[in-house]
């Protein structure tokens, strides 16, 4: 197992896991985001091959529309 924090608050994966994996799990697929790992930014391009390791910080900002 791995601990990460994921916009400030912890949680917990199977080692291994990936952003797509993690982005998967907390029902964020399809969505518009941008995400943040350890203070640099990660391509949408990169979020599979993006493996993470135990303490790594992510913070996702999901984008919303209105008018």
């Amino acid at each position: 197992m791995i601990a990460l924090s994921i916009n400030g608050k912890p949680h917990r994966f199977d080692d291994g896991i990936n952003v797509a994996q993690v982005l998967e799990r907390m029902a964020l697929n399809g969505k518009r985001l941008a995400l943040e790992k350890n203070g640099e930014i990660v391509p949408r391009s990169r979020f599979a091959q993006e493996t993470l390791h135990d303490g790594d910080k992510l913070e996702i900002v999901v984008a919303v529309g209105g008018g």
